[in-house]
């Protein structure tokens, strides 16, 4: 369930971004494809406009409510993980500081 629910998100986010960017600022979106005395205001600058801005909205619409629910999701699942900071003890106690020991030094006999 929580990979599905991901990916929609991810594909929502995608094309979230896209439709963001194919709008234009000034309000003439897909400025190219709306010619034509027009009829039909489908694809007239005013009709891209609106139909970008109701993508836009349901598209956010979309990616809100993903992300709700997969902070819901996640939050109610086990945490199963594999960090180091999960595994090692607790408590460690340090060794025991090694003395370096000098070692025997070969004594010359005192000559007279």
């Amino acid at each position: 369930m929580g990979s599905v629910l991901l990916v929609i998100h991810l594909l929502t986010a995608i094309f979230l971004v896209v439709v963001i960017l194919m709008q234009r600022s000034g309000g003439g979106a897909l400025n190219g494809l709306g010619g034509g005395s027009g009829v039909n205001s489908f694809l007239t600058a005013r009709g891209t406009g609106n139909l970008l801005t109701r993508m836009t909205a349901i598209l956010a619409t979309i990616f809100f409510i993903t992300s709700i629910s997969l902070c819901l999701y996640y939050k109610g699942a086990e945490r199963q993980s594999n960090s180091i900071l999960d595994v090692a003890p607790i408590s460690q106690e340090a060794p025991a500081p090694t003395v370096p020991t000098v070692p025997d030094v070969p004594t010359v006999p005192a000559t007279k």
